[in-house]
């Protein structure tokens, strides 16, 4: 398990609050670990969260974290790979289009180009969901756009993470930068 560092949360989630990511709607918190990412969601404005690992300790763990911070009724974990919620949400009960999905996966335990391929095709994404993948610096630059429908808005790097974020159509004032991840970081 690798959480994400505080110092980059708090980097992605200055830039989510310049993009209008998080005022109201769903995020959803993939690989969530303890849920600390999520719960910065639910912390900085948006409406619920959905918290997503395959571990059912991890997803306990997220279940009474959502309690001790307050926001019962608001978040709640399920039990499953980040590839089956993104394939068929329905079949957990995940309904709508996510205003923030995060993906913050174990590096060497996942194909970036799979599950991003899969974040693209995905019901939870649509108009103005805002996506964030962490990934190592060694896998060099994840692609500027993922089938016509993510577009990357920013790929930075802090030590040996870089964080990427992509949007589906996002807002007018979101100045798309798909050169930022023409070249490795």
């Amino acid at each position: 398990m690798r959480p994400m560092m505080g110092k980059v949360r708090e980097a992605v989630y200055s830039m989510l609050y310049q993009f209008d990511a998080l005022e109201g709607g769903m995020a959803v918190d993939m690989f969530c670990g303890s849920g600390s990412v999520g719960l910065e969601a639910l912390s900085r404005g948006l409406d619920q969260a959905v918290f997503v690992d395959l571990s059912p300790v991890c997803t306990e763990t997220c279940e009474k974290n959502v309690v001790h911070c307050g926001f019962e009724g608001r978040g709640r974990a399920i039990n499953c790979t980040a590839e089956q919620m993104l394939l068929h949400p329905e079949r957990y009960g995940v309904e709508g289009h996510a205003k923030l999905i995060t993906l913050t996966p174990p590096y060497e335990e996942v194909d970036y180009g799979e599950l991003m391929y899969a974040a693209a095709g995905s019901d939870l994404v649509g108009e103005g969901t805002f996506l964030v993948v962490e990934y190592p610096v060694e896998l060099g630059s994840l692609e500027p756009a993922y089938r016509h429908r993510l577009v990357g808005i920013r790929n930075r790097k802090y030590g040996r993470t870089v964080i990427a974020i992509y949007a589906c159509q996002p807002p007018r004032f979101v100045d798309p930068r798909p050169d930022e991840f023409a070249s490795p970081v």
